[in-house]
Order: structure tokens, then C-alpha cells, then sequence
């Protein structure tokens, strides 16, 4: 952990100077969200209009990809679809420097997350999704990546591996089991093809709404992936039942915009692991920022990594026998 990770010097006067910057006048404080990948704040100027200005974490995106996702969320926004473009100066531009610092400024998209036991919102999620997938699968990324299951199960387990967290009785726990996951998961290979521009990053944080109606919040995870990406962690009943309920509604409200290939639904476990193991990795990644240690400070103790490695353990077994409804 170091005291001069460059984040530690994003005070809220220099927040307030890149906005200004920009020709916005600022006559409050930002008020920080709730974010550790980049710094983002809520803001509001003297029209009383109300702006999320996102800080990118240096070194993580080059210009260009953050430009693709800029392009795809104003492509998003003429189709008519619900997220929140960032604002563009009179060139044109809607990545900025100041202070030090890459940002952008995107209009709030207000409101609550859903709740997935209500059919209404189920279904309000799946054509929102749906219709961020038709635009998506109008063109690829070009900059951005594409979803790799084998390289990325494979760079988490040697970033943890790499690390000083683990005992030695843990390491060997840690190598045996992501090795068996790892080739539990080589069948689950997608093909290029089947990959559109997505969201990335579909959780309920990122789902803001009212009533039946919401809209999509930071894209900044998207890249080229199979559709069911966006909409697993829509399904989270462990029954079957309602899981089936949970599906029906998503998948209807999707197929307003698109068709969706139901053979992606064997995807599901395997993005679950991947998630899994990428979340630690990212941890680990992240630990010189001062605000990590902060945040997760279990991190650090081995009854975590113990409860990790049963938990991936769980997921070896979980893709060895798929649910019968996804069989």
C-alpha cells in the first residue's frame, strides 16, 4: 500500500477544478460514490443540473478504448436505449484531461435497483438488455477486448498465485483446484462469432430505476462477449421453479429487440466461476490503492482465502453437474 497512489491526490478541490475546467461552475462540494475501480462523484452545477464525473484509474484503459465506450453509449442513446452518455464539449470531445487526470461527465440516471422477485422488473430488465444487445450486435469493438474464458480463469489464478497471501498449505489448495477448474472450463470455449458488444458488468449496482422502467449505468467493464454475460446475474433463485420464472420473464422482455440462442444458458456456471475468481484477482491486483485495504480489509486474513478455495472447490462440483434445467 502506498501513501502516493495517485487517487490519494484527487482532493475535492481538484475534482472541483477539473469540472470547472470545462466551463461548468460548481457552487457545492462533489459528494463521492461508491467506487474503488475508478473515482466517481455526484455533482451538481448552477442550472441546478445534476452530473456523475468519472475519474479513470490511470494505466487501466488507453484513450482509445475509453473512446469505444463513449461512442457505444451515444450510439445507445440515439437508438433510444436508457443509459447515460457522457457529456461532449463543442469539438466533439468526451474524454478529458485535467488536473493530472482522465474523466468524463455523464448526466445522473436517478432511481432505485430492481427487485428480481418482481416479474414487472424481471421483464423491464430483459428488454432493457435486449436493447442494449440489438445495438451491440450491430458492429464489434475494435479497441475494447473480447471475453477470453481460458486466458482469464488462467491470468486470475497466477495474479493470486503470484501474491503473498497464501500459505503454503493454501497455495497448493489454491493451484490444485483453479488447475481443475481450468480444464473443467475448456469445454465451455464460445466461439468468436457469438460475441456482441455488452454491458459487462450487469449487477444490480449498475441498474438504476423507478416503477417498471430503469436504465443502465457504467459501461466501463464492456467488451465482446456472448449475450447471457449481461443477464445471469439476473437469475438468482435456487430453485428451480422460480429460477424458470425468473428466466421466462427476462428472456420475454429481452425477444422484444432480439432472439436469444438458449444454448448460451449452459454459459452460466462457467461465467459464475469466472466471476468468482477474477474478484479475487482484482483485489489482489488493487492493493496498493489506500482505499482497498480500507474497504476489504479481510483480505488480508487467511479464514478469507480458506472460504475462497471451498467456494471454488463448490464450483468444480457445480460444473460437473449442471442443474438439470440447463442440461
Amino acid at each position: 500500500m502506498s501513501p502516493t497512489h495517485p487517487f490519494a491526490e484527487l482532493s475535492p478541490a481538484r475534482v472541483v477544478a477539473a469540472v470547472e475546467s470545462l466551463g461548468f461552475w460548481l457552487p457545492g462540494e462533489p459528494f463521492t460514490l461508491n467506487s474503488y475501480e475508478n473515482r466517481v462523484f455526484l455533482l451538481h452545477d448552477d442550472e441546478r443540473r445534476r452530473w456523475v464525473v468519472k475519474f479513470y484509474r490511470p494505466g487501466r484503459w488507453v484513450d482509445a478504448e475509453i473512446r469505444e465506450e463513449h461512442a457505444f453509449l451515444h450510439e445507445l442513446v440515439e437508438a433510444g436505449v436508457a443509459v447515460a452518455a457522457p457529456w461532449r464539449d463543442a469539438a466533439g470531445e468526451s474524454l478529458h484531461h485535467a488536473e493530472g487526470f482522465r474523466l468524463a461527465l455523464f448526466p445522473q440516471l436517478p432511481g432505485q435497483a430492481p427487485e428480481l422477485e418482481n416479474p414487472a422488473h424481471l421483464f423491464a430488465l430483459g428488454e432493457l438488455i435486449g436493447a442494449v444487445h440489438a445495438v451491440g450486435a450491430r458492429a464489434p469493438f475494435v479497441h475494447r477486448g473480447r471475453m477470453d474464458l481460458d486466458a482469464m480463469v488462467r491470468q486470475a489464478s497466477e495474479r493470486v498465485l503470484a501474491g503473498p497471501w497464501l500459505d503454503r498449505q493454501q497455495r497448493r489448495a489454491y493451484a490444485r483446484v483453479s488447475e481443475a477448474l481450468h480444464a473443467a472450463l475448456a469445454p465451455y470455449a464460445w466461439p468468436a462469432e457469438r460475441a456482441i458488444r455488452v454491458h459487462g458488468d450487469c449487477h444490480l449496482g449498475n441498474i438504476l430505476g423507478r416503477d417498471d422502467t430503469f436504465g443502465l449505468v457504467d459501461f466501463d467493464d464492456c467488451l465482446m462477449a456472448p449475450a447471457v454475460q449481461d443477464l445471469w446475474m439476473l437469475l438468482t433463485a435456487e430453485h428451480e421453479a422460480e429460477w424458470q420464472m425468473q428466466l421466462s420473464e427476462v428472456v420475454e422482455g429481452y425477444e422484444q429487440h432480439r432472439d436469444f440462442d438458449r444454448r448460451e444458458l449452459r454459459l452460466i456456471e462457467p461465467l459464475r466461476t469466472l466471476r468468482l475468481m477474477r474478484h479475487s484477482a482484482w483485489l489482489v491486483a488493487r492493493w496498493d490503492d489506500p482505499a482497498f485495504p480500507l474497504a476489504f480489509p479481510w483480505l488480508a486474513d487467511s479464514g478469507y482465502w480458506e472460504g475462497h478455495i471451498r467456494q471454488l472447490e463448490q464450483q468444480r462440483q457445480a460444473l460437473e453437474r449442471a442443474p438439470r434445467w440447463l442440461a
